[in-house]
């Protein structure tokens, strides 16, 4: 247990590493707790959890310094809190308190014309909303579908769309692709309150917040419905709102599981978004109205222009083949005998109309800035390429990469001829594009050099096409499996962080005798160059070993050959 005593009284001197452990290893026996269903110790270790000074900190610390939104006041104008403020907050935390109402802010949504709505809560609120999610969490993410995958940790839509493609990759199929029409905003409080099943005082907390309405133009209104988005705790309610659609989906037709067709079935969800997959249409119309019934049952319904039936392979007198999820399309290809045995081949690339909208972004801030120096453009420009490019690497983009890369091109020179309207195109082009090595061939980059430093822009087709190793089936970073989540994430608040990073870079492989490290392994930190022999104490220079490969690699690298070496361990 971590006691008030503990903390120092700076709020930099936090020994934030040790609440952290503290309080993933109560997340973790509470995660445990409610696989086995033992109600009793689950309930009593949230309990715990939630008094826990060490939850309250990281609470606070989540809401007014980690969180983006850190800076936008609720109702009561409360926003960046000072270290002194911080701890006053973190005293107060209780709960049981009356939520207040939240700010009504309408945001437009990309692209559209529309807005959306989002509730700030007060900085009380959203702090006591992540305490009591620190308590939720674990219990659910140990009851949540398989192939659920939006707002939960250790997940991404990168995983939903891996699950896609296992599950068309050997056979075209039908595809009901849906999305619920204000999912947030319609969830019936009644049905989550049953459906979240917790012990009163949590449920009274959880109706106060649902409950509180929210202030516009300085008026009340009641919320009757919905969850406020921009709450720290609305995602996972929303995920509790829709847990079991998978289920409803997969038994409404197939009672019984050892039925072939059900191992047919795909059913994919990222939060309010999901797909339906099978090779029979019938079926598809079948699963429809199931996931239909399940939905109404929450108050919520579908949204008819996003909601279609198609088929990922091109048939004739069907409509377009394929469709949109995430942000990617996902579609089918016609192959001859020769080049594949199936017959087809499974492709999934960037959305068109994402493409379109990501050009258009870049060039509309070219145009902006075209009184502005040409490092100021390239600080501007290489975020945006470096983001949406990294979100489209573990797919088939390589040949849109580089489409992009030359319409950013001609925009560029439309750049520098504005700015120098009477120089022609070979002079703009020596001035602000630099020739530079790249391997073993030369190319001509936008860049500039300042104080002899390089500064260029970023191409989107230099980022190397990585496929995404989809998570598998259950796994949940509160499960312990320290091996797994080090490797996959690069950290974990049972390991150090170092070796979390090496973990992650050897792919959870020994660097010596290149077998998986298992859980209970002996894990250890070796110089690749000993230390004894010159070698830096760096990150590239360390690698991590099984104990009993170290002791090889350490007999033979000549470590121990010094003098001074003698009788020590490396």
């Amino acid at each position: 247990m971590v006691s008030k005593t503990e903390l120092m009284v700076n709020w930099k001197d936090t020994p934030w590493k040790k609440f952290h452990r503290h309080v993933y290893r109560l997340q973790k026996r509470i995660f445990k707790a409610s696989q086995r269903g033992d109600v009793g110790t689950m309930r009593r270790l949230q309990k715990l959890l939630m008094k826990s000074f060490a939850a309250k900190c990281l609470a606070v610390r989540r809401v007014t310094q980690d969180n983006q939104g850190k800076s936008t006041a609720g109702v009561d104008g409360v926003k960046s809190l000072t270290p002194k403020q911080r701890l006053e907050l973190v005293a107060t935390l209780k709960l049981g308190t009356l939520a207040k109402a939240t700010r009504r802010v309408m945001i437009p949504k990309p692209g559209k014309a529309e807005k959306r709505p989002l509730g700030i809560p007060t900085m009380y609120d959203r702090a006591l909303q992540c305490l009591v999610k620190q308590a939720l969490e674990p219990e659910w993410e140990a009851r949540f579908e398989p192939n659920s995958y939006g707002f939960r940790p250790g997940r991404s839509c990168h995983d939903a769309i891996g699950q896609i493609y296992v599950s068309i990759n050997q056979m075209p199929k039908y595809v009901f692709d849906a999305d619920i029409a204000k999912c947030f905003d319609k969830i019936n409080h009644n049905r989550l309150l049953e459906k979240l099943n917790t012990f009163p005082t949590i449920r009274r907390q959880v109706k106060s917040w649902l409950k509180a309405g929210y202030i516009l133009d300085y008026n009340w209104e009641p919320t009757h419905a919905g969850t406020p988005q921009g709450g720290v705790i609305s995602p996972l309610l929303a995920n509790i709102a829709l847990h079991g659609l998978e289920e409803a989906v997969r038994t409404a037709f197939y009672p019984k599981l050892s039925s072939p067709k059900q191992g047919n079935l795909g059913v994919i969800r990222y939060a309010d978004d999901f797909v339906i997959l099978h090779k029979d249409y019938e079926v598809i119309k079948r699963c429809k109205q199931a996931a239909e019934a399940f939905l109404n049952d929450m108050g919520l319904e579908l949204r008819p222009e996003k909601t279609r039936i198609a088929h990922t392979l091109e048939r004739i007198g069907e409509e377009k083949p394929g469709f949109n999820f995430l942000g990617f399309n996902v579609r089918q290809y016609k192959l001859g005998k020769h080049q594949c045995k199936q017959g087809f081949k499974t492709l999934i690339k960037p959305q068109a109309e994402k493409v379109q909208t990501h050009y258009q972004k870049l060039n509309s801030i070219i145009v902006e800035m075209t009184a502005r120096k040409q490092t100021e453009v390239i600080g501007k420009l290489n975020p945006i390429i470096r983001g949406w490019s990294n979100y489209y690497r573990t797919v088939v983009s390589k040949q849109l990469f580089t489409k992009v890369d030359n319409l950013l091109y001609w925009s560029l020179r439309r750049w520098g001829k504005r700015r120098h309207c009477n120089k022609t195109e070979k002079w703009i082009r020596e001035k602000y594009w630099l020739t530079i090595q790249e391997g073993d061939y030369n190319a001509s980059t936008f860049a500039t050099k300042e104080r002899g430093k390089l500064n260029r822009l970023l191409s989107h087709a230099e980022t190397p096409i990585v496929r995404h190793e989809k998570v598998k089936g259950n796994k949940s970073p509160f499960d312990g499996d320290l091996i797994y989540w080090s490797t996959r994430l690069g950290q974990h608040p049972e390991m150090d962080a170092t070796r979390a990073k090496l973990l992650k870079q050897q792919n959870g492989k020994c660097a010596y005798c290149r077998l998986n490290f298992m859980d209970g392994d002996l894990l250890e930190i070796d110089h690749k160059i000993p230390k004894s022999l010159g070698g830096k104490d760096s990150l590239i220079n360390k690698q991590l070993l099984h104990r009993h490969c170290h002791d090889k690699k350490t007999a033979n690298d000549g470590s121990l050959d010094k003098p001074h070496c003698q009788g020590q361990v490396k």
